[in-house]
């Protein structure tokens, strides 16, 4: 990793903030050996003059965004204009390179766009998505395989791949994964094919669960509840995020907390990929106060409960009934603790818990849609979520990810590709048609808006002001951009738009 191959250079970078984005100095690609530049700087930066911009340049390669500038979209119709994208977001198989934080990959796939060169987890189910409207089936195999791939060789499957997302996961969507591509290509033993790679990734969420008692409920991801399992977002490491480290340094430097404990949560809050929004914050305007670490999130068990549900039906096909019945059995007992610790009686829609006494945390947010997404809330559930999600998160550009304008990317006014895809597919689920439709149209004449003022494609979206540019977060707004291309690809096949 960059901090521990050439670390007083690493510090030095970071801390300049040389560049506008922390992320481009941990992608660097190195042009000599590690050892060779670290000993060139330690010597140079003593000298008179030394330019650390023009040091930088010499020794390593340091790619610009402006590289995936793309034909503005203006003139081109949507759909090609998408299929376009695809091109130039498809990366060939990766050149090993052990000076490089990117771990290869050993077929081609497709990066989010922008400043994300690399491949990011949950993103790219959603992108899968798109591919599959496309009928780019050999570029979902080939995506599917490389997180097998990686799960083999990190033991999960990783943020990103990048050396520097290595100590944590994103939400757990292989399943979804493998499943897209089983119907994709009408192939039920896709499933027996990777279900040694779903119960890694099961080991990897629920590790640590045997040591659970009265004394240690909890320990990394996975929490002992009613006789039960119940998991949490967490990160491996407690030191700042490389790709983020002068950033995470100035936040500890504002507040009284002990830095590992804040570098944690943060961290915990990226593996989420709601990174950040105010349901991970104690006080919603400071970032400071995040307690990731002590909240169970609903929409995670959501997507572990389709991970246990998905094994069982691997472990069936594959002729274990007692793994399907193991499987099976763990499923049902999550979905009864969603249905009942999760759902909000008074307030009517499910909620996160704080720890330690399971209390709903009162923030709200579309996480509320997932048991919807996967079949696991009661009708009547259902019926008073969606009267909350159209009620009030419903927006003339289509649903909002929270009620809270905190200034972070995923709260007010903002909305994002994925969660629409969710929101839209859970109210379907229980016959909310017209809801649906409603708010998936609200949401694709956004994107077309800004599609025809900017040639643009982003990666989130202001839903209160429908045709503005999004703000808020770490960055400026990205476009290219997956999963964004692949949800408006496929409400434009619903809806059978042009």
């Amino acid at each position: 990793m960059p901090d521990q191959i050439y670390p007083k250079l690493f510090e030095a970078v970071q801390t300049s903030h040389i560049f506008e984005d922390s992320k481009t100095f941990v992608d660097a690609t190195p042009k000599f050996d590690p050892a060779v530049i670290l000993k060139s700087f330690i010597e140079q930066r003593q000298e008179d003059g030394f330019e650390l911009a023009s040091f930088l340049e010499s020794n390593f390669k340091l790619r610009s965004i402006e590289e995936d500038v793309v034909e503005s979209g203006k003139k081109r119709p949507v759909r090609e204009y998408i299929e376009l994208l695809w091109d130039i977001l498809t990366r060939a198989k990766d050149t090993a390179d052990q000076n490089s934080s990117l771990v290869a990959l050993p077929r081609p796939y497709i990066v989010p766009g922008g400043r994300f060169q690399e491949i990011y987890y949950w993103d790219s189910y959603f992108t899968m998505l798109g591919l599959a409207a496309s009928g780019r089936v050999e570029l979902i195999e080939n995506m599917v395989a490389n997180f097998a791939y990686l799960i083999d060789q990190i033991g999960f499957i990783p943020n990103g791949n990048r050396t520097y997302f290595c100590t944590r996961s994103q939400p757990p969507l292989f399943a979804l994964m493998v499943e897209l591509l089983a119907t994709v290509k009408q192939d039920q033993h896709i499933f027996q094919l990777y279900l040694p790679k779903l119960e890694t990734e099961y080991a990897f969420w629920m590790s640590g669960s045997d040591t659970l008692n009265d004394d240690l409920p909890a320990t990394r991801r996975v929490l002992a509840v009613d006789g039960g399992f119940l998991n949490r977002y967490w990160d491996d490491s407690d030191l700042p995020r490389q790709e983020s480290y002068a950033e995470d340094l100035a936040l500890a430097a504002q507040c009284d907390r002990k830095p590992a404990n804040l570098y944690r949560d943060i961290r915990a809050a990226c593996e989420s990929g709601w990174d950040f929004s105010s349901r991970w914050l104690e006080d919603d305007r400071k970032l400071s106060s995040i307690r990731t670490t002590k909240i169970i999130p609903v929409d995670l068990n959501a997507i572990l409960y389709k991970l246990e549900a998905v094994l069982a039906k691997g472990s069936t096909l594959a002729g274990n009934d007692e793994r399907a019945s193991f499987y099976e059995s763990r499923a049902a007992h999550r979905k009864k603790m969603i249905q009942t610790l999760f759902f909000n009686d008074r307030c009517g829609y499910f909620s996160d818990l704080l720890l330690p006494n399971l209390v709903p945390s009162g923030k709200r947010s579309l996480a509320t849609a997932f048991p919807l997404f996967f079949n696991l809330a009661t009708p009547e559930q259902a019926k008073l979520v969606a009267r909350h999600i159209h009620g009030e998160f419903l927006k003339p550009g289509g649903w909002v990810t929270t009620l809270n304008n905190s200034g972070q990317q995923w709260d007010s006014p903002n909305g994002w590709a994925p969660l629409q895809w969710v929101v839209y597919t859970g109210l379907r689920n229980y016959g909310y048609d017209t809801e649906a439709e409603e708010g998936a149209k609200c949401w694709v004449e956004n994107n077309l808006m800004v599609y025809r003022n900017s040639g643009k494609l982003l990666e989130k979206y202001d839903v209160e002001h429908i045709g503005l540019i999004a703000k808020g977060g770490e960055y400026k707004v990205q476009d290219g951009f997956g999963w964004t291309n692949a949800v408006l690809l496929g409400f434009l096949d619903q809806f059978g738009m042009e």
